[in-house]
């Protein structure tokens, strides 16, 4: 119904921001991520969603149209409210997310405040193959084993510095072209290839 906001700041924190537009201000709820880009802007866009409830009807607003799409995305699994979607948003970046639910990453995802197992679980069951489409990405089907062994590899990589949305890229694509890696130090050593080319 609207599909963007411009206009004046009339007032803006880290949860929302207060947009006048065309006589009107809007209050627009807003990530973490939103809030860093427009921190110093005195007018700005703001991509919209507009949610309704039977009690109340919200405006969230994004920066870029890539973090509206993955909001979208996370309203639509069973259990994620817009409130939530809005945390995961300011608690990760949309590569980071992605890498987490490609990777089939549910610690990182559970880091996020409110998310339980099971909600982490149901965000990369219902979104995986959405993302995968989405990114190009070749699917990894990991089983229990090459499960723990990417847990090792990807602590091990990001305490040698490396940023962990390039580690689980990195180790998506070695597990897709190496499945039968059979040790973490085998799947460290192919992944600093990866890492490193």
């Amino acid at each position: 119904m609207i599909a963007y906001v411009k206009g004046t700041v009339a007032h803006k924190n880290p949860s929302f921001v207060v947009v006048e537009a065309g006589g009107i201000g809007y209050h627009i709820n807003i990530s973490l991520y939103t809030y860093t880009r427009i921190e110093g802007a005195q007018t700005v866009t703001l991509l919209t969603h507009f949610h309704v409830k039977e009690d109340q009807q919200t405006l969230f607003g994004f920066y870029e149209e890539q973090e509206r799409n993955l909001f979208r995305l996370l309203i639509s699994v069973s259990g994620v409210g817009p409130a939530t979607a809005l945390v995961v948003l300011s608690s990760m970046n949309a590569e980071e997310l992605r890498a987490a639910v490609i990777g089939e990453d549910v610690s990182t995802i559970r880091k996020v405040k409110g998310i339980g197992p099971k909600t982490a679980q149901r965000i990369i069951l219902d979104l995986k193959d959405k993302m995968i489409k989405e990114s190009g990405e070749s699917p990894t089907m990991l089983s229990p084993q090459s499960n723990t062994l990417r847990s090792e590899a990807l602590s091990a990589l990001v305490n040698l510095g490396f940023g962990r949305p390039a580690v689980q890229r990195a180790l998506n694509r070695v597990l897709a072209a190496h499945p039968q890696t059979a040790t973490p130090e085998d799947l460290i050593k192919l992944a600093l290839r990866e890492l490193s080319s």
